[in-house]
């Protein structure tokens, strides 16, 4: 089984910056998507962000288009979601996703972000 394990999250001033990491376990990481996803107290959780298995396509979010940068590091098994420009609205517990080749999709446990005067 995929082991996801997210870091990086924290306090931060509106207009700051963070940086999550997700490292993950398994030699599958290399030939699958991966993502982001977040959820702000009493919202549905949303999509942030995808890389392709080599990294070549990146997708997002508008509302984090410009501001938010995911990239991979392949021999490392880790990505890496750089946040810039933070808001407030973008306060939320944000997931690590893995989409498998075989369409299953395998989450982290989430790391808080809040962004805060």
């Amino acid at each position: 089984q995929v082991q996801l394990v997210e870091s990086g999250g924290g306090l931060v001033q509106p207009g700051g910056s963070l940086k999550l990491s997700c490292a993950a376990s398994g030699s599958i990481f290399r030939t699958s998507a991966m993502g982001w996803y977040r959820q702000a107290p009493g919202k549905q959780r949303e999509f942030v962000a995808r890389i392709t298995s080599g990294g070549g396509s990146t997708y997002y979010a508008d509302s984090v288009k410009g501001r938010f940068t995911l990239s991979r590091e392949n021999a490392k098994n880790t990505v890496d979601l750089q946040m810039n420009s933070l808001k407030s609205e973008d306060s939320a517990v944000y997931y690590c996703v893995l989409y498998e080749p075989s369409g299953t999709t395998d989450w982290g446990q989430g790391t808080q972000v809040i962004v805060s005067s």
